[in-house]
């Protein structure tokens, strides 16, 4: 398939084909480009500087929280309105304009060249949507209506805040530590898989909660050691 070709348009198939495959990409060292200047630009470059170190923004002017990314270094800006072969070399574009016709034109050339492109609160001229996001540490959680209702994503959003605390940040950390000591020590893979489904819901997150990272580091501890124990 060449470059840039669209196999959605070519796409048959039954209400599965209209499903969003969901991923996780890595945007360290990927070009990322934002084509507004506004708040809703201001939102999507916070978002992508999350991920990225490499974002630019294109537009005439800029609201005041984006100015004060370029001054700090963290934003590259070109100071004008975007033009045909400014997504040369790009992997992500967001599009964030006011103007229908900028943002149809960010839209064809992401489509020519390949180039990942969303456009706010327009569906049908994205290849990705943005979902609504929790992050705790190394924990992400993400929430998506197939842009058919950012409101119902946020609300759920805020549930999810409430439900999963900052504690699951130090928490996933240490699961992750002792999930590298258990591949090194346990041969077996049935009894790896069961210490850390049992580890996972020990109740090791109420324990951050409530007591501390310590306490719930000594719980895992003895979990582990029980596993040598009954080897």
């Amino acid at each position: 398939m060449r470059r840039g070709a669209n196999p959605r348009r070519r796409a048959r198939g039954g209400p599965r084909m209209n499903r969003k495959y969901p991923v996780m990409l890595d945007l360290r060292g990927r070009a990322c480009v934002v084509v507004g200047g506004g708040a809703v630009a201001l939102r999507k470059v916070e978002g992508l500087l999350e991920c990225t170190e490499s974002v630019r923004v294109v537009s005439p002017s800029i609201h005041p929280g984006l100015a004060a990314l370029v001054q700090a270094g963290r934003v590259e800006y070109l100071a004008r309105a975007y033009a045909p072969g400014d997504l040369r070399g790009v992997f992500l574009v967001v599009a964030a304009t006011d103007d229908p016709d900028t943002n149809e034109a960010v839209w064809q050339e992401a489509e020519a060249l390949g180039v990942l492109v969303n456009t706010v609160d327009d569906p049908p001229r994205c290849s990705f949507y943005v979902p609504a996001v929790v992050r705790r540490g190394a924990l992400t959680l993400a929430i998506s209506t197939d842009g058919k209702n950012c409101a119902l994503a946020a609300a759920l959003r805020r549930e999810l805040e409430e439900r999963f605390g900052p504690e699951y940040g130090p928490l996933l950390d240490l699961l992750g530590e002792l999930r590298d000591r258990i591949r090194r020590e346990e041969r077996d893979p049935s009894r790896r898989k069961a210490l850390a489904e049992r580890l996972a819901t020990a109740g090791l997150d109420r324990l951050v909660a409530c007591e501390g990272l310590p306490a719930a580091r000594r719980r895992a501890e003895e979990l582990v050691a029980q596993r040598g124990a009954t080897a």
